[in-house]
């Protein structure tokens, strides 16, 4: 399957390490003509051309071949040819290992490309390996979930479906689906025999397979989005109530601005905590108060914007002081999803009765913290961590290896495909005519097949690997 913006003729080259200065940068080639730039760029003349042993490492020098009839060697490298279709794209693929600075690698990305190689686009090398047939997509999407995974329970999520296991899991149900469109196409062309072709407790039984399949696929994508995606929590509450100290000590480090002058706080600052393996989103923003100032107002209305979209907020008050009005009506509001910080405990008199929201006819749980000197602060955090799941409907255990998590476009593909699944079952049962409700059984096949990129798109395809990193 070659597209206008994937050539498969071509050798192509990128850098396959990230941006920046390092110990190890890797040039990475792919395409037929690999092996005969890979000898040429670590050879200093035509006469020198070293032999290959495929898989192994060749030590030697890399060279500039743009600097004229005598290679200039570049650097000291490793090199290793692998020959398809024993490699990642299945392709001819050639690697340079050499050290990683900047000058170094555009040297050697413009001595392959002197000597016929392209630049890759976004995710080429993972587009060849999906065309070559070494992944489907659920698994070449894989490869740049690990890439982005933000915890080790993302990365073990992403990990299920590089080996195949969601790709084996859809081609299972699209087998069920193949049996009942067979059966179909029979009744519809031998009508005398639908009868027999299509007996409807059968039939059911198998477009109920289907949909348990699909459902089941769908709960893994609801129940454990958050391990892969994170959690948004949002720090709220009055001016001076500590709520930039709080996301500075849960951080460890100073993030945000923090002045005993009220409002400091204008905009929202925003930040990634790791609870246990858990990605948090927490979110510092305004000072909830009436201001006359167009800044600050707008740094208030984005605040309550905020809590309305996030999963947990963290209403921060003063252990201190009673709560306000504007507080008491905050947990009203925001019932159910709130946790109550009332921060600045180290100011409480000894013995002091500290406050209760169940007294005061609240649900809300209460966490007693000291952003100033650290006392609460790991029970705050493994709170966080604990509604943040509850109330994302999520497991508390941790993800293990061989859960199944479809990602986005996969979980709203089988949406569809349990929707069309859905409707077929109420046409069946209400006895419409085969050849009528096959079109809703095309649609389930259809869907299906695009998860695994058997009927994708040349514009779907594109969107996809667009959205990889140059070199992968």
């Amino acid at each position: 399957m070659q597209t206008e913006k994937y050539p498969l003729a071509d050798t192509i080259v990128a850098v396959a390490t990230p941006p920046g200065q390092g110990g190890i940068g890797i040039v990475r080639l792919s395409g037929p003509d690999s092996l005969a730039i890979l000898r040429r760029l670590m050879a200093a003349d035509a006469a020198t051309l070293p032999l290959f042993r495929p898989r192994y490492m060749h030590h030697g020098w890399v060279h500039d071949v743009t600097a004229g009839a005598f290679a200039e060697p570049v650097d000291e490298a490793l090199a290793v040819y692998m020959p398809g279709p024993a490699s990642f794209t299945g392709e001819d693929v050639g690697e340079i290992h050499c050290h990683g600075g900047q000058a170094v690698l555009l040297a050697v990305l413009a001595s392959a490309c002197a000597l016929g190689a392209r630049m890759a686009e976004k995710g080429e090398f993972t587009y060849r390996a999906f065309v070559n047939g070494k992944y489907d997509l659920t698994q070449a999407e894989a490869v740049a979930e690990i890439i982005a995974a933000p915890s080790r329970q993302g990365m073990r999520l992403a990990q299920a479906k590089l080996s195949g296991l969601l790709g084996r899991r859809i081609d299972a149900l699209r087998a069920v689906v193949g049996r009942l469109r067979a059966r179909v196409a029979l009744a519809i062309d031998f009508p005398e025999d639908e009868a027999e072709a299509l007996d409807v407790a059968d039939f059911l039984a198998d477009l109920d397979t289907i949909r348990s399949g699909v459902a089941d696929l769908l709960r893994g994508y609801k129940r454990a989005r958050h391990w892969r995606e994170g959690v948004s929590v949002i720090l709220a509450g009055r001016v001076n109530r500590g709520k930039s100290s709080l996301l500075n000590a849960l951080l460890g480090r100073s993030r945000a601005i923090v002045s005993s002058v009220p409002g400091t706080t204008r905009d929202f600052i925003e930040e990634a905590l790791d609870l246990d393996g858990l990605r948090v989103r927490i979110t510092d923003t305004a000072g909830l108060r009436e201001s006359g100032d167009p800044v600050e107002k707008e740094g208030v209305a984005r605040a309550l914007e905020l809590a309305e979209e996030a999963e947990l907020v963290l209403l921060v008050t003063d252990a201190s002081l009673p709560l306000s009005r504007e507080e008491r009506t905050f947990l009203e509001s925001h019932a159910g999803r709130v946790l109550l910080v009332r921060n600045k405990c180290d100011l409480l008199e000894p013995g002091a009765k500290e406050f209760s929201p169940e007294s005061a006819g609240y649900a809300s749980p209460v966490a007693l913290v000291s952003a100033r000197t650290g006392q609460g602060l790991e029970e705050l955090a493994a709170t966080v961590r604990r509604m943040a799941l509850a109330l994302a409907d999520a497991s508390g255990s941790e993800p293990a290896h061989g859960d199944i998590v479809p990602n986005l476009r996969q979980s709203r593909l089988l949406s569809a495909a349990l929707e069309e699944a859905d409707a077929l079952r109420l046409e069946v049962e209400a006895g419409i005519a085969c050849d009528l409700f096959s079109v809703r059984l095309d649609a389930v096949a259809a869907n299906l097949a695009e998860i695994t990129g058997f009927a994708a798109t040349e514009d779907i395809l594109g969107e996809i690997f667009s959205s990889f990193c140059i070199g992968k």
